[in-house]
């Protein structure tokens, strides 16, 4: 798979007939390696490794209602209260980061009021730190470290 602006972790992988298979450790399943699986699975040990988030606290694909139609959420992180804190949406590394990936993730942030929203296609990361009581957001330069 292609190289991404992260650390480099190791995974396991296996090979079935239906292709390429890495281990999600927060699933505790082997899921199809596609580019877009593999920028998530990248980044969610370079936020349990590097970043501090207990793998506990992490949630993958939860599910949400928006405008009638079930949707899912790549990345949840939940606070030490077990409130949602930080949502991430993955993109392929060649999907450009565009304001369409930034609607998706507002769109499902209404359901959750995460005081974090990441988009990232594993070649460029964008972090904004909501402000609930001025209906605004804040360009972080880096994910923040665990609290």
């Amino acid at each position: 798979m292609q190289a991404l602006n992260l650390p480099n972790y190791s995974f396991k992988l296996k090979q079935e007939s239906n292709g390429a298979h890495i281990f999600d450790s927060i699933r505790k399943k082997f899921v199809v390696l596609t580019p877009e699986e593999w920028v998530r699975q990248n980044f969610l040990q370079y936020l349990i490794q590097d970043r501090k988030f207990p793998a506990s606290l992490i949630a993958v694909e939860i599910g949400l209602k928006y405008n009638q139609m079930q949707k899912r959420t790549d990345v949840l992180v939940y606070n030490k209260e077990g409130k949602p804190y930080l949502m991430v949406e993955c993109k392929a590394p060649e999907v450009k980061i565009s304001q369409d990936a930034f609607d998706q993730i507002a769109r499902y942030n209404m359901a959750f009021k995460v005081k974090y929203l990441v988009v990232t296609n594993g070649l460029s990361h964008f972090c904004c730190m909501m402000d609930y009581s001025t209906n605004s957001y804040q360009y972080l330069e880096l994910i923040p470290i665990f609290e």
